[in-house]
């Protein structure tokens, strides 16, 4: 008799885990790239200081899954969660716009904008999405979101570039 392994996996996730990053070979990067590491970590901060964290969790979720980061999805979204974020809006991040009431308009433009800047290859950021984006933000306001969208597309590449396994999250609380 032969075991599934995903069936395996779902019975015991810890075990998955476990496995899948011991069986990670790529270079861990903040030991490999402290300078750089802790530069981007700066910047993180930077780009999230006085903005809502609702907000902040929503902007680096949408991120995640357009750059399928599980890592950084899985980690952002039990952030999100840890803040008080509801199960329902999280589960209507990646379709926000079939669920529209379900965030705030303000929301909706840092949705709209998040995805624009991530797929800025496919048509640069159009003009419609960054004036709604300014009509409901500050000009300071809105370059930290700016600067988080950066931000979140920064840690996705390094997630996804090493190899970074979700539920390995080892940032100290």
């Amino acid at each position: 008799m032969t075991t599934n392994t995903n069936t395996a996996a779902a019975l015991d996730p810890t075990a998955a885990i476990a496995a899948a990053e011991a069986a990670r070979s790529r270079l861990d990067f903040a030991k490999s790239a402290p300078k750089v590491f802790r530069a981007i970590i700066g910047l993180d901060a930077a780009a999230r200081a006085g903005l809502d964290p609702a907000l902040v969790e929503l902007i680096q979720i949408r991120a995640s899954h357009l750059n399928h980061c599980a890592y950084c999805l899985h980690m952002h979204t039990n952030d999100a969660r840890k803040a008080g974020e509801s199960e329902d809006r999280l589960h209507m991040v990646a379709v926000w716009r079939e669920a529209r009431h379900f965030f705030t308009p303000k929301e909706q433009a840092a949705l709209a904008l998040t995805e624009a800047v991530t797929l800025v290859a496919d048509g640069g950021v159009p003009d419609t999405v960054y004036a709604e984006a300014a009509a409901h933000f500050e000009d300071q306001e809105l370059a930290q979101v700016l600067s988080l969208i950066l931000t979140i597309n920064t840690w996705n590449r390094v997630a996804l570039a090493t190899g970074k396994v979700a539920g390995t999250d080892d940032r100290k609380p």
